[in-house]
């Protein structure tokens, strides 16, 4: 800026820089602010800020203090601020700015926060450099897994690929890709370089990938506007099958290792469930599980609950079986029938699942009309419920009771409801889930409206039973919830009605069924 530019422009409060239009003039960048007040963000962090700055052979410098603005009502422009102007070489441009007696109320930021937060939003635009700490910034400041790999090009050019896959990427796909650099310019948009063409890498995972591309010797190959290299270059076609090999391994590595965190959580469940199926089926089942966390990684723990949970009902199937046996057969045979076996079970495996999730719908129906019935009773009530903990939720799902839990609940009733007290025995139903922990289930009929003492009642259960179990939370099941502030319920006991819970349940299956009947979905290149 000159010096009129400074006193006319800079210092005029709320004006709107985009008169002049959307992008800057010398360097056609998006114009970032709108209200004219983001200049002095620093005084927020500062005593002191001044401003050098350089244009057509003159250096103007100006300092604002916050001292002088607190004792000024006026316009920036209307205040005395000391300007000086010196000459300097016309080729000389830019705009320094020094903030100084910085705020003791304030932390310095963090260098690696604030690389991470730098990056994702400039660190790959065309002709623009930060440096924090006298460090240049680059993706690799990104937290996450950094990798760095040199791809030979035709003629003696070369590519370097750095390329991170994030920890997480909370801002999505808005900065996720690889930009390609042609003799250090930026050309066109971030793309996947046909990554998102790849099956075997999920959707979800693109959205942290994050990447630059340095070549040289394609400059001839560039559209004329920068926006793109030609389609039909062959050292480009060479590069993305390069970027392809390299990148889509290391993203295999780390979905991988991921999918085997995922599993872990629920590995101990996993385990009981398979060694209830017969020897020769529990390779095949295995093998399903490790396509289903691969499919939908990146899913929410609920979902994974009740996927593992269909899958592995799905092979207590025996037609289920019988293309595990096919496919088995067919291995051994010619790669016309493996191929057709395979693809078969790739159909079968997410029609299996899509059946299973349909049949708990007709028995959520079929639970649903019972608990409107007046007559039905807490009893009819537990027996369907116990056996179908994911009724009450995902995370429900993957508990289960055993004969020690059933004998310890019948043993309390018989002792604490004798004579009299016997028609007022409780239905009750313990079970406890992969960590140990316990739940605690109070049905009531669908006619009763639980309150306050059915909590109360639920709690001194509880306090009889925890000498023998660890801590255990509490559900109380009945046909209406009294209207009793929520403010005024504990969060380890939950009231819930039959409508609400089959209600949950079935909005959980609906997603499940439409999911699977969806193909996978694609991400356009760029």
């Amino acid at each position: 800026m000159t010096d009129e530019e400074v006193k006319q422009e800079y210092l005029s409060i709320a004006r709107n820089r985009r008169i002049r239009g959307d992008k800057s003039f010398f360097k056609n960048r998006p114009i970032k602010g709108r209200k004219g007040i983001g200049k002095f963000a620093g005084l927020v962090a500062a005593e002191v800020m001044d401003v050098e700055t350089r244009s057509k052979g003159k250096l103007t410098r100006l300092r604002i203090a916050k001292s002088d603005l607190h004792l000024s009502s006026q316009d920036l422009v209307e205040i005395d601020l000391p300007i000086n102007v010196a000459s300097c070489a016309r080729t000389e441009r830019g705009t320094t700015i020094k903030l100084s007696n910085l705020s003791e109320r304030l932390f310095v930021p963090d260098p690696v926060e604030l690389k991470q937060i730098l990056v994702l939003e400039y660190g790959r635009q065309r002709d623009f450099n930060i440096w924090v700490n006298g460090e240049k910034l680059a993706h690799e400041d990104l937290p996450g897994k950094s990798f760095v790999h040199t791809i030979s090009l035709a003629d003696e050019a070369e590519a370097t690929l750095k390329l991170t896959i994030l920890d997480n990427n909370p801002k999505g796909l808005k900065y996720a890709g690889i930009v390609t650099r042609v003799d250090g310019k930026v050309i066109g948009k971030p793309g996947f370089f046909g990554l998102d063409k790849m099956p075997d890498i999920p959707a979800k995972l693109l959205s942290r990938i994050v990447g630059e591309i340095e070549t040289t010797g394609l400059a001839d190959d560039v559209t004329g506007n920068f926006a793109d290299i030609l389609e039909n270059s062959t050292a480009y076609q060479h590069l993305q099958q390069e970027v392809q090999k390299f990148a889509g391994g290391k993203i295999a590595e780390v979905c991988s290792r991921e999918v085997k965190a995922a599993k872990r959580r629920i590995q101990r469940e996993i385990d009981k469930r398979l060694g209830r199926l017969p020897e020769n089926r529990r390779e095949f089942a295995k093998r399903a599980l490790n396509t289903l966390f691969s499919r939908f990684w990146g899913e929410s723990d609920d979902k994974i609950d009740v996927m593992v949970s269909l899958v592995l009902d799905a092979f207590e199937k025996d037609e289920y079986w019988v293309v595990c046996q096919t496919i088995e057969a067919a291995r051994h045979s010619d790669v016309v029938a493996f191929a057709a076996a395979l693809e078969a079970f790739g159909i079968l495996d997410m029609a299996m699942i899509a059946e299973q999730a349909r049949r708990r719908l007709k028995l959520l129906d079929d639970l649903d009309e019972l608990s409107r019935n007046p007559a039905t009773t807490e009893g009819e009530m537990h027996r369907p419920l116990a056996n179908n903990l994911w009724i009450f939720g995902p995370e429900y799902s993957l508990m289960a009771s055993n004969r020690t839990l059933t004998r310890t609940i019948e043993e309390y009733t018989d002792q604490k409801f004798t004579g009299k007290r016997k028609a007022k025995r409780p239905d009750l139903f313990l079970s406890q889930n992969i960590e140990n922990r316990f739940l605690l289930i109070e049905f009531k009929r669908p006619s009763h409206t639980i309150d306050r003492d059915d909590e109360n009642q639920a709690e001194k259960y509880r306090d009889d039973l925890t000498p023998r179990f660890a801590s255990m939370n509490i559900l109380v099941i009945g046909g209406k919830v009294d209207s009793t502030p929520t403010q005024y319920q504990r969060a380890d006991v939950k009231w819930l009605t039959y409508e609400t819970v089959f209600s949950n349940a079935r909005t959980q299956l609906n997603w499940l069924v439409e999911h699977m009947c969806q193909p996978r979905v694609e991400h356009s290149h760029a």
